[in-house]
């Protein structure tokens, strides 16, 4: 009777190529810097012959969705075992490209390539244009009819998806006197993720469906070639050489295939120890106890799986934990919402109340200068009743004029002096007044130019904690560096749904109260540091030096100068200096004394109102600032809403995580049983299907691992250099 293999052998084999191959299918996704994570076996040429200098080579097929082959991406590890300073490699690759140090090659002669290793593994990639060892087609079948993928997309019904491996890559080898043909014994492993609300009923050959209730994962195992190698007859035991898929599929969709293709499973097999029936016996002995252990182990992993469902509920405990503190978040985030709307009300508020006070600043200044010039009248008046004949006094004149009056009345000339001696003394602390002056001045552009250069600091110091946490968010979601990450994106290996994941995660954690403090610190260090100070210091400086600054440092100094002079020539030892003046003199300087006063008031007057103007001008700026602020808490309680719905949602998820958890104990009692069902119907039909004719068998299994162990590179390898390779296809999505 025909027999096929069934499908605990088919899992049991993807076990041990994931094993063989140092999870190659990891790296598809990951690149060639996680591959050189992977933990690698030892080789036979290693173990034999001493340590030589080794090549891990993977190459990516980009594949249409029929399997035609659109790209071929070659990743290759040299692993400078020896330390060698110089490296000779052989390579058919095009447009090579250093990947992870600046390590640089000259170009020899029939593709070699010498690398100036300074004793560091090269690790490179590039293109190639060659025909595949193996050639990989997808058909595909709808209610029994053939049709292509485009015509696929969107159609409902019984649905068949077969992927066929044509095996080109062989050596002629004489066994029993005669040439044949010994294919190189690749290992297909088929791997697709079938949505189940797309897909029903869904079934595989050589396979295993494994079914988390979203989705069924399909892992399908073929060895194109293998059964001619070994010359076993079909009807006797079966190898496959394909894997073929059905199901009811509605609004057919589907999503990129990912397929293994390597040799390493033979590659590690040792042809001395089958020089013998006797040894093969052993070997079969050896694989029926390695049996017992896998049937160990996935008792073990039943139990494991056992303790993770008991251990669930303080998952849930902790998510409840973690809600209740993002509500309180939340919260808090919305009083801070509202104190920023109070304040921004209350500082348009003030910027109104100030503006008003500038509308009126005209009108006091006009009434203030109405009142002068009706006293200087009334004076004007007072002169010419006391027979004196003067100018007209004026706003400008008047302390000329009435000091020459005085002058005229006093023999003595007792004001001049008192007015020399207050100027005198005044102008004397003018150097001083300035200083005092130019210091408020400082004391104001430092301000602005402190805030100005924090704003730029903090942004720089933003962008660069960024930088450090996309890093850290990529290595920790793909175990990429964040320039491997780019590069993966731009090929193509990465989709959508992990890139906005990551982005993300990028801006939840920009948002969270640690990175916020790492930026607030870290500016805060800027700011303090020596190098920013001394940019403050610089622009402070340069703007003290401008005419602007300068002319405003003058004119209040003047301003200071005059308000003291008047001060001082009103106070009481300058007027008892006066007393001896002449009564007519008196009454003089008695009215330039009053005019003096409200001259005094006249310039402070004029400075409120100055100083009114500044201040609307700050309280506008106060007003856009609120207004930023208010913009900012708005965001911040929007994220933490969101936060809150977040967690809410992974709460609400939690009973569906624990009847996961409870599923994958379920299956992997399952997988306890399947293997055992592997043992009784796979390791025992292989003896009895070698049974007959072990002798031919042992011979062409040898010249089949011979065979497999030559075949150590798809782009070339340098002499002496030992080798393998492993091939990963990705065809494209269909309708998705």
């Amino acid at each position: 009777m025909k027999r096929s293999i069934l499908k605990p052998l088919a899992l049991c084999l993807c076990a041990l190529l994931l094993i063989g191959s140092g999870a190659a299918a990891y790296a598809l996704t990951n690149g060639s810097q996680e591959e050189a994570k992977a933990p690698r076996t030892v080789s036979a040429v290693q173990e034999t012959e001493g340590q030589v200098n080794s090549k891990d080579e993977t190459v990516y097929v980009i594949a249409g969705a029929d399997g035609s082959v659109k790209k071929i991406i070659v990743s290759d590890w040299i692993r400078n075992t020896l330390g060698d300073e110089a490296l000779y490699d052989q390579t058919e690759l095009t447009d090579i490209e250093n990947v992870k140090g600046d390590e640089s090659y000259t170009l020899g002669s029939e593709n070699t390539r010498i690398w100036d290793a300074q004793g560091n593994d090269i690790y490179y990639r590039g293109n190639i244009e060659k025909e595949l060892p193996v050639a990989l087609s997808v058909t595909y079948r709808l209610d029994g009819e053939t049709i292509s993928p485009a015509e696929l997309a969107g159609k409902s019904g019984k649905v068949t998806i077969r992927f066929d491996y044509s095996n080109r890559q062989y050596e002629f080898v004489e066994i029993d006197g005669q040439k044949e043909k010994i294919y190189v014994p690749f290992a297909m492993l088929t791997g697709i993720l079938l949505d189940n609300d797309v897909f029903t009923n869904v079934e595989v050959s050589n396979g295993k469906l494994i079914n988390d209730g979203d989705r069924t994962a399909v892992i399908g195992i073929a060895f194109p070639g293998l059964q001619e190698n070994l010359g076993i007859s079909t009807d006797v035991f079966e190898i496959p050489s394909y894997v073929e898929i059905t199901a009811d599929a509605k609004q057919f969709s589907l999503g990129m295939t990912i397929t293994l293709a390597t040799n390493a499973v033979f590659n590690e097999l040792d042809t001395e120890h089958l020089d013998s029936i006797g040894d093969l016996s052993g070997s079969l002995g050896e694989l029926t106890g390695a049996m017992g252990q896998l049937m160990d182990g996935s008792s073990q992993l039943y139990e494991g799986l056992s303790t993770l469902l008991e251990k669930s509920g303080e998952l849930v405990d902790g998510i409840d934990q973690l809600l209740a503190g993002a509500e309180a978040l939340k919260n808090g985030l919305g009083d801070l919402d509202a104190g920023a709307s109070e304040l921004q009300n209350g500082a348009s508020q003030l910027y109104e109340g100030l503006n008003t006070l500038t509308s009126n600043n005209d009108s006091l200044n006009d009434g203030a200068k109405q009142v002068f010039e009706t006293l200087l009248s009334t004076a004007n008046t007072q002169l010419a009743a006391a027979g004196l004949t003067v100018p007209d006094l004026t706003i400008d004149n008047y302390a000329e004029v009435l000091t020459g009056v005085i002058a005229s009345l006093d023999e003595k000339a007792v004001y001049e002096k008192a007015l020399a001696t207050v100027t005198a003394a005044v102008e004397a602390q003018r150097p001083y007044i300035r200083e005092q002056v130019t210091a408020a001045v400082r004391g104001e552009v430092t301000a602005q130019v402190t805030e100005e250069v924090k704003k730029q600091v903090t942004a720089q110091v933003t962008e660069a904690v960024r930088d450090t946490v996309a890093q850290q968010v990529i290595y920790a979601a793909t175990q990429m560096d964040q320039a491997t990450y780019e590069a993966a994106v731009a090929a193509g290996m990465i989709d959508k749904a992990t890139q906005t994941a990551i982005q993300q995660a990028i801006q939840q954690q920009m948002q969270s109260e640690a990175v916020l403090q790492t930026i607030e610190q870290k500016t805060a260090e800027q700011m303090a540091s020596s190098p920013v100070q001394a940019t403050v210091s610089a622009a402070v400086a340069e703007q003290m030096k401008s005419g602007e600054v300068q002319g405003l440092i003058d004119s209040n100094t003047e301003l200071q100068v005059q308000k003291a002079i008047a001060d001082n020539m009103a106070s009481e030892e300058v007027l008892s200096q006066l007393a001896a003046a002449s009564e007519g003199a008196k009454s003089v300087i008695f009215l330039k004394t009053s005019l003096d006063s409200y001259r005094t008031f006249y310039l402070g007057l004029q400075t409120y109102t100055a100083g009114v103007s500044q201040a609307a001008a700050g309280a506008g700026e106060l007003k856009a600032g609120t207004g930023e602020l208010k913009a900012g808490t708005s965001q911040l309680y929007a994220g933490a809403a969101q936060l809150f719905d977040g967690i809410l949602s992974l709460k609400n998820g939690t009973p569906a995580l624990v009847d996961g958890i409870t599923q994958l104990r379920d299956g992997s009692m399952q997988l306890s049983g399947g293997l055992k069902e592997f043992y009784e119907q796979g390791v025992q039909k292989l003896v009895e299907a070698i049974d007959g004719n072990l002798a031919g068998t042992l011979t062409r299994l040898r010249a089949t691992i011979d065979v497999s162990k030559h075949y150590r590179s798809f782009s070339g390898i340098g002499d002496g250099m030992d080798g393998q390779v492993k091939f990963i296809y990705r065809t494209d999505a269909i309708g998705s």
